[in-house]
């Protein structure tokens, strides 16, 4: 079959790789549609590897080496392996990206995301960047009759409701969504969808267009003004209830720092590779909370975020930047991504 295979920092290869093998128990095999290229899958290639397990194995999945990108995808069951009485061939599927054991005291607690033996499809073992993947039945769920296009971003958008959890819209709170890639684009839309003000940050063009398409009441181009000052001013000096800081960029944290309001929240969803410094101080003396949001929890936010889509289709329009063929992973997907040219979700057709 021909897959996208990770093989170093640049170094993207679209060739020949074996087909998976018969799925296992408890596993489908899915003749994959759409899949959807995401902010780790681009800094894997431009700066990697930093999750995928060239050189030594890693330590749940096992796998070592060269690897199919790809952990959002669509696909049609094509065999399912023994115990698997929940799809059958033919099914539109949407997976889940983390795997988790189901026996360690995370998982037996519901918080499978934070599971001791978690790996991700496409970076720690084959994922869906290929014209066929396997997959846990367990953590799929059925398309329901939503097209393709719109079915893709249920897993992007399950990473966006877990950053959103516990959020809610009370009068005059403002919550700030730093970095309008496609999860904070996506977090922005469920904020909407909830009737939460938001306040969208970045620096690029493209992306601020999504944050408004999506629903951001006001945006702040970052590399134009003082985003400080500009939330502080709409915020009648206060500074914003919530601060979700989904870009991972260096100067990120500061700006949430200084963006929150006593008393607020800042979320932790990009990946900082940096060191950033904290104003330790300050979360003492205001008691600002400082927490995180990895991925998602399968069970809960995958279904919700089928459900957002089926009633609110907009939502993946206005995510969607192109849909490009494999061909094109690297020229249109990856590096385009990389330079910061992308207003939304690129999606792979297969």
């Amino acid at each position: 079959m021909r897959a996208a295979v990770f093989h170093g920092r640049h170094d993207v290869r679209i060739q020949e790789w074996p087909d998976p093998p018969a799925p296992g128990p408890g596993e489908i095999q899915l003749s994959v549609v759409r899949a959807g290229i995401c902010g780790t899958d681009v800094e894997e290639f431009a700066s990697g590897p930093h999750l995928i397990p060239l050189t030594r194995p890693h330590f749940a999945s096992g796998h070592q080496g060269p690897l199919v990108l790809g952990h959002e995808m669509v696909g049609e069951v094509v065999a399912t392996g023994d115990g698997v009485g929940s799809f059958a061939p033919g099914d539109l599927v949407v997976p889940g990206s983390g795997v988790s054991c189901g026996d360690c005291r995370w998982c037996v607690r519901g918080r499978t995301n934070v599971c001791e033996r978690y790996y991700t499809l496409g970076l720690h073992v084959d994922g869906g960047l290929a014209e066929r993947v396997n997959v846990p039945a367990r953590i799929s769920r059925p398309a329901g009759g939503l097209d393709p296009d719109v079915a893709i971003m249920a897993q992007p958008l399950a990473v966006a409701l877990r950053a959103v959890r516990g959020i809610t819209a009370e009068p005059g709170s403002t919550v700030v969504v730093i970095g309008l890639g496609s999860i904070g684009g996506l977090a922005v839309a469920a904020c909407a969808a909830r009737g939460v003000r938001t306040i969208g940050v970045d620096v690029s063009a493209a992306r601020l267009e999504t944050g408004r398409r999506s629903g951001a009441g006001l945006l702040v181009d970052a590399s134009r003004e003082d985003a400080v000052a500009a939330i502080r001013a709409a915020t009648g000096g206060h500074g914003a209830d919530v601060v979700l800081e989904a870009s991972g960029a260096p100067s990120a944290l500061a700006t949430a720092m200084k963006s929150v309001c006593r008393g607020g929240l800042i979320r932790l969803v990009g990946l900082h590779r940096d060191p950033s410094p904290l104003e330790l101080t300050r979360l003492v003396l205001e008691e600002i909370t400082l927490d995180t949001s990895k991925v998602h929890i399968c069970d809960q936010d995958l279904p919700e975020a089928l459900a957002m889509l089926a009633a609110h289709p907009e939502i993946a329009t206005t995510a969607l930047d192109e849909v490009i063929g494999l061909d094109d992973l690297v020229p249109e997907g990856l590096e385009r991504a990389a330079r910061g040219d992308a207003r939304g979700k690129i999606l792979v057709r297969l």
